[in-house]
């Protein structure tokens, strides 16, 4: 139900009909009016909130629609338990509610074509299509949001003026509110009609095509981001974006689907978003020598089968997890990993991948994350418990969350000399498994008890003037961004963010300064020791590294990604395989401390954070993070621009050689046609002489 309010409005709501029933059947006009004021009341909270309730009632043939008509039915029924079958009023009731429906068909058809009209074949951010092709506004959002509900709730004025007749026995007031009730939807549909014809209907799909192609041709993309998957892992496109903004080469982001382009982070790179296969395959590409793949899904082989291009698989994190030598991958061209242990993985999987094709560019993201510099001068140590979620094959190795999450967290808060605990769990945990939901409660509880108690003891000093002004400069910086940002495509359909979806470039940098100077004023608003749950997109995870001196997590990229810090970690080892077997299964945990589900080896990561120089395993470390990330010389976002560019060679050489080849067997062809009787010879023809 999403909250105690929405459990009542639906307990109500659901209440509400019988009330009505019994009501019509005793009669009782002011029963009536009570009661159906409650379904009204409480259906439109229900609306409002996006209760799952009412998505649910749909699905089982008591929609919004039906829970309108059963209501004013019962309407019906009480006009003739209350003898007035044979009034006008009952008349009137009857031909109203036959003449709303009526025009229910028109007006769900209009908001219908509207809508399906101002979708655009292809969506698009950053690109100039309003100086090549007339994109109108869209009509008010008061006419087409939640436009089903508005329509049905204008029933309201004939239900109050029909009750009112009922009880005043007076026809003239309920037949007022029957004309206001059919005026009003009438003209609705009427302020409907203008937006489905002439200058307000958006270009065809075909001159919206041609208009990107134009503008493709005249930005001339050389590198492709390409990109297909569900809303949920519009983050694997995200954590691309800045890699982009930095190539040398011009970027293009290609997307399939219209959740991830409303979920794409703001980005200065071009955006163009295709959901039918059809268009993209028929999208003039001509100069696009590289196509870059996050993620192995289906769509990718409407980008693949373009010659022209080469196809790199880029992935979207770096670990040991079977989605990293999935042998799918063979399909690309090139497969770039961040270090060598990428390369050592699809050796030693055998999946097809030749070691030809395996490039080391490094982990551009990873240019945020700051090398370790030990615990600073008076402040206590801060261990980050950063888990993932539990998957969707049940694997108990998955997670540590279920088994050992609540043992990790209570010796971290239990430690002597203290530590603080920063607990950011994966945003999916929970999503299927509901021990694990249960879990992250328990364990955000005992953190947020733990907080609770450290500061009520008096050895935890707090400067709370500090952190009173940190916060008056964090409620600034919000409202800065949020004055920057604005509504962004909130508000705006599709056609008008395509039209006006320019980033302005000045205020994205803004932006994103504030964004850091945000992060820093965050941490300083709260004291150094308190212990603290971080859920939602900021602080971001990259954030969390940084203040954090420690980390305990599980087998993921997350892993990979701390492992550039140089810090000491933990990795739990939830299936219990055993420490050697599962540092021999899982590069990313050689240099690591290995947690068995009850934590009790948690003494030696705090003791190498107390005491970096006695750390048995600082040296591992090193030594792992180059097999795993690559050099730190040259930045890994020059390895990756010298990688584009190296195979963006590569395809102009096929090209060329490609056309050259056409160009011979053109000629050969034509000298042919243009002798008659005459062959022409080709290599190794001796036309008879010399044989013997």
């Amino acid at each position: 139900m999403g909250s105690a309010a929405q459990l009542a409005a639906a307990v109500l709501m659901m209440a509400g009909f019988p009330a009505l029933m019994l009501a019509a059947l005793v009669p009782s006009v002011p029963a009536f009016a009570a009661a159906a004021a409650v379904t009204y009341l409480a259906d439109h909270y229900l609306h409002r909130k996006g209760s799952y309730l009412i998505n649910r009632l749909s699905k089982v043939r008591a929609g919004l629609s039906i829970r309108f008509l059963i209501r004013q039915l019962l309407l019906v029924l009480l006009l003739a338990r209350l003898s007035l079958a044979d009034n006008l009023i009952y008349y009137g009731a009857i031909a109203c509610f036959i003449a709303f429906y009526g025009l229910q068909a028109p007006h769900g058809a209009l908001v219908q074509l509207i809508r399906n009209r101002r979708r655009m074949p292809v969506a698009t951010r950053n690109v100039d299509l309003k100086s090549r092709i007339r994109i109108p506004d869209a009509p008010p959002r008061r006419l087409l949001h939640r436009s089903a509900e508005k329509m049905l709730h204008l029933d309201l004025f004939a239900v109050a003026g029909i009750l009112l007749a009922a009880q005043v026995k007076s026809a003239l007031v309920g037949f007022v509110g029957i004309g206001i009730t059919v005026a009003v939807a009438t003209l609705y549909v009427l302020a409907l009609v203008p937006y489905v014809r002439g200058r307000k209907i958006p270009p065809n799909a075909e001159k919206v095509l041609a208009a990107v192609d134009d503008w493709l041709g005249e930005y001339k993309p050389e590198t492709v981001l390409y990109f297909s998957g569900s809303k949920d892992s519009a983050y694997q496109v995200n954590m691309w974006l800045d890699t982009m903004e930095n190539l040398d080469s011009k970027p293009l982001i290609i997307l399939r689907e219209r959740a991830i382009l409303n979920n794409l982070a703001p980005t200065t790179v071009p955006v163009i978003c295709v959901p039918g296969g059809v268009h993209l395959m028929n999208m003039d590409l001509s100069t696009v020598r590289v196509a870059l793949y996050a993620a192995n899904v289906g769509k990718n082989i409407h980008m693949l089968r373009v010659p022209t291009i080469k196809h790199v698989f880029i992935g979207h994190g770096d670990s040991d997890k079977l989605a990293s030598v999935n042998p799918y991958s063979k399909v690309y061209d090139e497969v770039w990993t961040a270090g060598r242990a990428g390369r050592d993985r699809y050796a030693i999987a055998d999946v097809g991948v030749r070691d030809d094709d395996i490039v080391e560019v490094g982990r551009p993201q990873l240019a945020p994350i700051q090398t370790w510099q030990g615990v600073p001068e008076g402040r206590i140590p801060t261990v980050l418990y950063a888990p993932t979620w539990e998957g969707w094959d049940g694997n108990p190795g998955n997670t540590s969350v279920v088994l050992a999450g609540e043992n990790i967290v209570k010796r971290l808060v239990q430690a002597d000399p203290p530590v603080r605990v920063l607990y950011k769990p994966h945003p999916f945990t929970g999503n299927v498994s509901k021990e694990a939901g249960a879990a992250h409660r328990r364990i955000t509880a005992l953190v947020q008890k733990a907080a609770a108690e450290r500061a009520a003891d008096s050895r935890f000093v707090t400067d709370s003037a500090a952190q009173a002004q940190a916060k008056a400069e964090l409620a600034r910086i919000e409202a800065r961004i949020a004055q920057l940002v604005g509504t962004g495509d909130k508000g705006r359909d599709e056609a008008e963010a395509t039209r006006d979806g320019q980033v302005d470039v000045a205020r994205h940098e803004e932006v994103a300064r504030l964004r850091t100077e945000w992060n820093d004023v965050y941490w300083r608003s709260f004291p150094t020791w308190e212990h603290r749950v971080i859920t939602g997109a900021e602080p971001r995870l990259y954030d969390c590294f940084n203040v954090s001196d420690a980390m305990v997590s599980d087998i993921s990229s997350v892993v990979s990604d701390f492992i550039a810090s140089g810090k000491p970690y933990a990795v739990t080892d939830s299936a219990e395989v055993g420490a050697e077997e599962f540092k021999r299964n899982n590069t990313a945990v050689r240099a690591a401390v290995i947690l068995s589900n009850s934590a009790d080896e948690l003494g030696e990561l705090l003791s190498a954070v107390r005491d970096p120089a006695a750390d048995p395993l600082a040296e591992d470390r090193k030594e792992l993070k180059q097999y795993l990330l690559g050099p730190d010389e040259p930045a890994s976002i020059d390895q990756f621009n010298t990688a584009v560019a190296n195979l963006a060679l590569k395809a102009e050489t096929r090209n060329v050689g490609q056309e050259s080849r056409i160009a011979a067997a053109t000629a050969e062809t034509e000298l042919a046609n243009a002798v008659p009787g005459q062959r022409v010879s080709s290599a190794g023809d001796t036309d008879g002489v010399g044989a013997g």
